[in-house]
């Protein structure tokens, strides 16, 4: 199976044109092949840089607030949850309830990933309407290529833990979506950025049959480098990271304190996208500093040739000494009766 990797910088705050860019890249990757392919993290507007470069934790900083107005105005609206994913049952759905809107704002995006055959995982700034539509959390959404699929949300994930600075501006998510889809002969699911660091939602994630990790992050070789390897080490499957670029040059001319954010020519996230095997080796080192369609084929024999050693939810897995339990529960704001 080909995997795709789009590593590219946003149209920073501008939600349609980030979007229709994304649309471009899924028809370059379908042409390729690619049965897959990931984007980085909060890709859509994008991910937000001014927070440690401009006093982000300042209360009622009156920048502060109109950076967060801008960034909460660029959102990604998704139709609230189908009850099937919201309760936790992975099944493939439509996430959304109104004819003809399967994706919100993504619409598009889905038509593109049906139309060109390629499922993609896509990270953006969600502006939950199950919580009422003025917060945004750090999501990973999950669009299905083929079959029945073919064009649906199947998940979306909300970062379990926002990172440091980033709790200034997301909101922690849950375990709905922490979910895994089948993707030709591969088991595929993703975290977002340093969540990849928590054992047990990695734990979790294998639990279900995952032998395709996908990480999504703001982009940096500095993120990837060393945690790619050690998480297709210890799962034994193939992992991708998907990182993107924003580059002084990529920031709006209108951005307000755009010198204190970047200096002329810096380059802020440079990528750092990357794969590496069930054997812990790589298979696409860290690329950075370009926006680049990264490919690369994947051979599920690989998987169960690793497994035969170690399988961390099965032969090697010890669920009467030790065991996790997950809530998929959607956390929404109001929960209405009418019996």
């Amino acid at each position: 199976m080909k995997v795709g990797i789009a590593q590219m910088a946003p149209v920073f705050l501008d939600r349609r044109a980030t979007l229709a860019k994304v649309e471009v890249w899924i028809a370059d990757a379908g042409a390729l092949g690619c049965e897959l392919l990931a984007f980085g993290e909060a890709l859509v507007p994008a991910y937000p840089v001014w927070l440690d470069r401009t006093d982000g934790a300042r209360f009622e900083s009156d920048y502060q607030k109109q950076m967060h107005a801008r960034y909460l105005e660029q959102g990604v609206a998704i139709p609230a949850a189908d009850p099937r994913i919201s309760s936790g049952t992975p099944q493939s759905g439509t996430v959304g309830s109104e004819p003809g809107t399967p994706g919100g704002d993504l619409a598009g995006v889905c038509e593109a990933a049906a139309a060109h055959g390629v499922a993609v995982v896509l990270g953006v700034a969600e502006r939950a309407l199950d919580r009422g539509g003025h917060s945004l959390f750090c999501s990973r959404v999950f669009i299905g290529g083929r079959g029945d699929d073919a064009g649906r949300v199947l998940s979306v994930h909300r970062k379990l833990m926002p990172t440091y600075e980033e709790r200034l501006c997301w909101a922690p998510g849950d375990g709905a979506g922490l979910v895994t889809h089948r993707v030709g002969a591969f088991t595929a699911g993703a975290l977002n950025c340093w969540e990849n660091w928590m054992p047990t939602a990695r734990a979790a994630l294998y639990a279900q049959g995952e032998d395709l990790h996908v990480m999504l992050w703001p982009g940096a070789a500095r993120l990837t480098r060393d945690l790619t390897r050690f998480v297709a080490r210890e799962g034994r499957s193939f992992v991708v990271s998907a990182g993107a670029l924003i580059r002084e040059q990529d920031l709006p001319a209108d951005l307000p304190d755009r010198e204190g954010i970047a200096s002329p020519g810096e380059v802020l996230y440079d990528g750092g996208s990357c794969i590496a095997g069930p054997d812990g080796k790589w298979v696409v080192e860290p690329v950075v500093g370009e926006e680049r369609l990264i490919t690369a084929e994947f051979d599920h024999a690989t998987v169960l040739a690793e497994r035969q050693n170690f399988d961390p939810a099965g032969h090697y897995a010890r669920p009467d000494i030790l065991s996790l339990t997950l809530d998929r529960r959607r956390h929404v704001a109001l929960q209405t009766r009418n019996d």
